[in-house]
Formats: structure tokens, sequence, C-alpha cells
């Protein structure tokens, strides 16, 4: 079987040769496993820096370059939350790839029911966390609002009289346009006029 590893460090300061080693000596064990690519990213798993050897690593499965990826722990292959890192997951088994977490033993595709229970439950727990933090901004705002802050944008004054003046002289939108306002904004401003 051709083994890939995918191995991530979050700085320049980490070596991501522990985690290599280790790998590489796990494969060896394995009677009919080959080592046969290394996609190693010195990068955060956030999602908010490009991983360019993660991308080379799914294009490559979609490719069937290799039969099963490994990985350190699942914080290693991806920290973007548990929805997306699931989706990469489920997007390499569709694409006929195993995947293994060296150090999470239960995450292994080969152990189909205990990682679908695990992975139903981190979604769950996934799905709650958007909830409180849900609940936390709307807290946020709240409080804010109680202290005075005022929320959404500020309030666009529409001279009214220069706005009818100019209405005379053609349609909404030319005035709108000369106003430097949107349509619905000097609609809104007439209205209330």
């Amino acid at each position: 079987m051709r083994i890939a590893i995918y191995g991530r460090v979050s700085t320049k300061r980490q070596d991501e040769l522990n985690q290599l080693l280790e790998l590489r000596k796990f494969i060896a064990a394995q009677e009919g496993w080959t080592l046969e690519v290394e996609y190693i990213d010195r990068v955060s798993g956030s999602g908010k820096k490009e991983r360019p050897e993660f991308q080379r690593m799914m294009q490559d499965a979609s490719q069937k370059k290799f039969d099963l990826l490994l990985f350190w722990a699942l914080d290693r292959l991806s920290r973007e939350g548990i929805v997306k890192t699931i989706s990469y997951l489920e997007q390499l088994k569709q694409w006929g790839i195993g995947w293994r977490s060296y150090t999470q033993q239960f995450l292994d595709t080969g152990n189909e029911m205990v990682t679908s229970i695990v992975l139903s439950v981190l979604a769950a727990v996934a799905k709650q966390e958007r909830i409180t933090i849900s609940e936390r901004t709307r807290a946020g705002l709240a409080r804010a609002v109680k202290g005075g802050a005022i929320l959404g944008r500020r309030p666009v004054k529409v001279d009214v009289a220069k706005a009818r003046q100019l209405l005379k002289q053609g349609g909404l939108r030319p005035t709108a346009a000369k106003l430097g306002i949107s349509v619905n904004t000097l609609r809104a401003a007439l209205e209330h006029a």
C-alpha cells in the first residue's frame, strides 16, 4: 500500500522531524506499506494562511497517487473547525484514499463504525460551539447597546430641501446621484421629512 505523510508545524521554531521520524518508523513496521511521498507545511492550520503542501496533497489524492494518508493527529491535518476538517476526510474517502491518525488510533478509515461515531460527536460539538459563539456575540451587542453604543451604519444626513429642488429638475436616480446617496436613502429621507 502506498502511504503519504502529511505533517504540519505551526511555527518555524517547531521541528517537523519529531513527527516525521515516528511516522516513518510506523510505516516501516507495517507489512506491505511503502512511503510514497511526504507533504510538510510550516504554517498555522487555522485556514487563514495558504498551506501549499496541503493543497498539493489533496490534488495528488484526487489523482490517486497514494492509497492512505497518515498524519500525526487531527489538529496537524487541520484546525479550520471540525466541519471543514470532516469535509477534507470525507473528500479523501470519496476519492478512495484511506486516512489514519497516528496518535488518535480510533481515527482510521479502517475503523468505520468508531470513526463515524467520533466524527458525529465532533460535528455536534462544533455545531454547539457555533451556537455558543452566536449567543456570546448577541450578549456582547446587547451590552454595548446598554452602554450607549449605536450599532449599524451611521445615519446619512440628507438636505431634504435641496433634494426637493433637484427632484423638480429630474427623477429620483439623478437626484440621488447628485446628492451622493442611494435612491433608497433618498426615498426614506423624503418619506420621513
